[in-house]
């Protein structure tokens, strides 16, 4: 194995954050010795792919405070995380100059490496998930859960206001990163100083792409959907970063005498190979445009920490599907109001 500090991956991330946050992402992350090759002039799609999700989960334990604890406790013992997936939320409809729903991401995941995996109807929510893996590493590079809430499901009034909220969205992508996607998806792979440039910007489409929204249409996004009220509030965000433990009960039972805030039931997949639990989401206080055109403040659902055991579907293999139902039930970890 190289030296850290020797590593494209280190290069990248130093480059982009700097070192004391290069020093911490890799005190707290497991990465697998393939992601740690010398530092070269070309950045491979993988090794890119790897440096967005670690940032991306920093992100989480920087707005989670939960997340936060468990992850400073555990790199106090001497444990790093192993980063199974995160998870985003988009609505599939137009939404001003940002691609609607998973193509906003789709853009940006394939030539990275991902491909989707996996479709899962998440009905009661009006939804639609997807599962993006890896090509080259599908059990070490995090894989992401994309879902779209549809709006046509619900009220014409409900989809007014959806309209109203994210119908101005912006594009975080700039024009001159989409000869770099290309060169990507055709290359597998991206000169270092392009990486370097490139990061940043996939970083920022994990972000809320629009404005403030007004408090009426809040309101009434809630009655019908706590999932299209927490978009209102906090966009394509992650709302969940995802620790792969080999046994989540154990480590929810550690938690809850921890006094944190976890949740009652372990979700089980149908096949029993996927089990489940998560912190609750941490309220956040966010702005909101008042009847008067006011800016007024409200306490609302943000972000939240998961657990997840995986076992093997054939000797060696690791089952890397989601499960509807599961997903179904973490979701409830943002609808408290």
């Amino acid at each position: 194995m190289q030296n850290l500090h020797e590593t494209n991956l280190w290069a990248l991330l130093e480059r982009t954050v700097g070192t004391v946050r290069t020093v911490r992402l890799f005190e707290a992350m497991d990465v697998h010795p393939s992601l740690l090759l010398a530092h070269a002039s070309l950045v491979s799609r993988a090794e890119l792919a790897q440096a967005l999700n670690m940032l991306l989960f920093e992100d989480v334990t920087r707005r989670v405070p939960m997340a936060a604890a468990y992850v400073t406790e555990s790199v106090r013992r001497g444990k790093r995380l192993v980063f199974d997936h995160g998870a985003l939320r988009t609505v599939a409809a137009p939404c001003g100059a940002l691609p609607a729903g998973e193509l906003a991401f789709r853009r940006l995941l394939e030539p990275l490496g991902f491909e989707c995996r996996g479709v899962y109807p998440l009905d009661r929510l009006g939804m639609t998930g997807r599962a993006y893996t890896h090509k080259d590493l599908p059990e070490t590079i995090a894989q992401f859960f994309v879902s779209e809430l549809h709006p046509e499901r619900f009220s014409v009034e409900f989809q007014h206001a959806v309209q109203r909220v994210v119908g101005g969205s912006r594009d975080p992508l700039p024009k001159w990163t989409e000869p770099m996607l290309a060169a990507l998806s055709c290359d597998g792979s991206l000169g270092f100083a392009d990486a370097v440039r490139l990061l940043p910007n996939l970083v920022a489409c994990f972000d809320r792409q629009h404005g403030e929204p007004r408090w009426s249409d809040y309101e009434i996004l809630l009655r019908e959907s706590k999932e299209m009220a927490w978009i209102a509030t906090e966009g394509n965000a992650f709302n969940h970063a995802t620790d792969r433990v080999e046994d989540v009960d154990a480590v929810a039972a550690e938690q809850r005498r921890a006094g944190r805030p976890v949740k009652p039931e372990v979700e089980v997949s149908k096949s029993g190979r996927v089990r489940q639990t998560a912190f609750r989401a941490t309220m956040v206080e966010r702005f909101f445009v008042a009847d008067d055109g006011s800016l007024k403040t409200e306490l609302v659902p943000g972000s939240f920490h998961e657990f997840i055991t995986r076992h093997e579907e054939a000797p060696g293999v690791l089952d890397l599907r989601f499960d509807s139902g599961n997903a179904t039930a973490i979701f409830k970890m943002t609808s408290k109001a």
